[in-house]
């Protein structure tokens, strides 16, 4: 059974290339309608995207537990990319240290057990804030986005810089905006942990902090297909022990904690007399050694139960320069929520903050937040105007959202979608603290809902029509003034329809002539 292992790692590394590659890939070498097929068996966004949106689509984490329910914790082993992040680092450092092998450990259920409940407890208090804090997936992608993505495109700007000076434009270079601190520093702990972890302890972490891991461990308990050791062929060697990166094999007892196991199979591979094998667990055997009685199997049914029922780049802002700083601090009173997340309550509630909306932001408007939704909101993805502004005619974001906090959204429908109103602060504008034409809110706002009109002087000044304000904030995005800004966009805390602006706006021309500031 050799095999099996080879199958694996091959799984394995297709899952980690493929999620690793949606995540870095800033020229959309995959199209985003691939996103769901690669994403499927994610396991807390597949379960958190059923509650929300029951569809086939979302089915992902219904195949995982059937899969721990006959071969135990393949989940971990092959499609988690942590898991497979975890085994990389692993051989990379026993290659650079010559060797380094591993041996029983203690289970640390209390640990493991104590990190699950308080998980799922703490979903009606905080919503996803410690789901999404400790899930594998998020925290991959956290890693990619905020740590990983930065460097690449360091790397892209320097090549392309390097291929510039002698004459070839094939790579050309990529506008590199706001970066969190918030999001690099808890990115850098949990990469650190990992690596710390993962060196020392193999899959410590899967055995002890990450929850996914410990929920599949208690149905992989009564899975149908296990790791067994015939205790006729073992010649008690140990070699098997060695190579667990579960350290859950008793080599002296013959026992395998499979609660634990992550079915590596590497131990099949390194066992000399062929002792180790996958075997089907007859029907007349006594799972967890008689002592299995109904009260855990009641336990296991209420905790399912329980568990079950949870619920363009292509715009640059003005080069006029204010002499005077704006002194209107600016009253934001609601966070502004991507398109697709419909409302604050049921974005919060489902987003786990995995930051695969950020990594395919066109134009990087979408930042991790640190309190702008509360605590429970922490890393969760905001629309930070000040960066950037969203596309009037793009909706990537809620293409590849795998938990649904984000929600498909046709085209169409998504240039209607109001995510707030555009709020103008007169005291701060250029036009009336320094008798300036500017204007550039009007130039870009895509429905004309900022448009000038007659001021004094023959000066013209922003008038907004909240009617056809769609809450982009390009007009936030492109109004100089400073600190405070003169126009900004107040979130919906329920998103609503704006009205289609009629064609006359849409065609109105504005002659600034010698005065328009571009």
């Amino acid at each position: 059974m050799a095999y099996l292992k080879k199958i694996r790692v091959a799984v394995s590394l297709l899952f980690f290339i493929l999620t690793s590659v949606i995540f870095l890939d800033y020229i959309q070498i995959i199209p985003s309608g691939l996103y769901d097929y690669i994403l499927f068996l994610q396991f807390v966004p597949s379960v958190i995207n059923f509650i929300y949106v029951i569809a086939v689509a979302s089915i992902g984490f219904i195949i995982v537990l059937i899969l721990a329910v006959f071969f135990g914790r393949v989940y971990c082993s092959s499609v988690c990319p942590i898991g497979t992040f975890q085994d990389i680092t692993y051989n990379i450092s026993n290659k650079i240290t010559g060797g380094r092998f591993f041996s029983w450990s203690k289970e640390f259920k209390w640990l493991r057990y104590s990190i699950l409940i308080i998980t799922i407890l703490s979903i009606p208090v905080l919503g996803m804030l410690v789901v999404g804090l400790l899930d594998p997936f998020s925290n991959f992608g956290r890693i990619l986005t905020n740590l990983i993505r930065p460097l690449l495109f360091l790397m892209n700007n320097i090549l392309a810089l390097i291929l510039e000076s002698i004459g070839s434009y094939i790579i050309y270079p990529v506008d590199i905006m706001e970066f969190s601190i918030a999001g690099i520093l808890f990115s850098l702990i949990i990469l650190s942990t990992l690596l710390l972890m993962s060196v020392k302890r193999g899959r410590l972490f899967c055995n002890t902090i990450c929850p996914v891991g410990t929920f599949l461990g208690l149905i992989s308990r009564v899975a149908i297909f296990k790791i067994k050791i015939n205790e006729d062929k073992c010649d008690s060697c140990g070699a098997c022990a060695t190579v667990c990166k579960a350290e859950c094999i008793k080599d002296d007892s013959k026992e395998i904690d499979f609660e634990r196991c992550v079915v590596c199979f590497n131990c099949i591979s390194e066992c000399p007399t062929s002792a180790i094998n996958f075997y089907k667990v007859p029907n007349s055997q006594k799972i967890f050694d008689g002592k299995f009685n109904k009260s855990r199997r009641r336990f296991l049914s209420d905790f399912w139960s329980f568990a079950a029922g949870i619920s363009g780049l292509g715009f640059i802002q003005v080069k006029i320069i204010p002499e005077k700083e704006s002194t209107i601090r600016v009253n934001r009173l609601a966070p502004v929520t991507p398109p697709g997340s419909k409302n604050v309550s049921h974005y919060n509630s489902t987003c786990t903050a995995c930051h695969l909306c950020i990594s395919v932001c066109p134009t990087q408007v979408l930042q991790p937040s640190i309190l702008h939704y509360g605590f429970e909101g922490f890393l969760q993805p905001r629309m930070d105007y000040i960066t950037n502004f969203c596309k009037y005619d793009c909706v990537l974001c809620t293409e590849v959202c795998p938990s649904g906090a984000l929600q498909k959204t046709l085209l169409n429908n998504k240039k209607l979608i109001q995510l707030g109103k555009s709020k103008f602060v007169k005291e701060n504008c250029v036009v009336e603290t320094e008798k300036k034409a500017c204007g550039a809110c009007s130039e870009v706002c895509p429905t004309k809902a900022v448009r000038m009109i007659p001021y004094k002087d023959k000066l013209l000044i922003p008038e907004v029509k909240n009617e056809y304000c769609v809450g982009c904030g390009a007009c936030e995005y492109a109004c100089p003034t400073i600190p405070y800004k003169a126009i900004y966009v107040d979130g919906n805390p329920e998103h609503l329809k704006a009205e289609k602006p009629p064609d006359e706006i849409l065609e109105q021309k504005i002659d600034y002539k010698e005065e328009f500031p571009f």
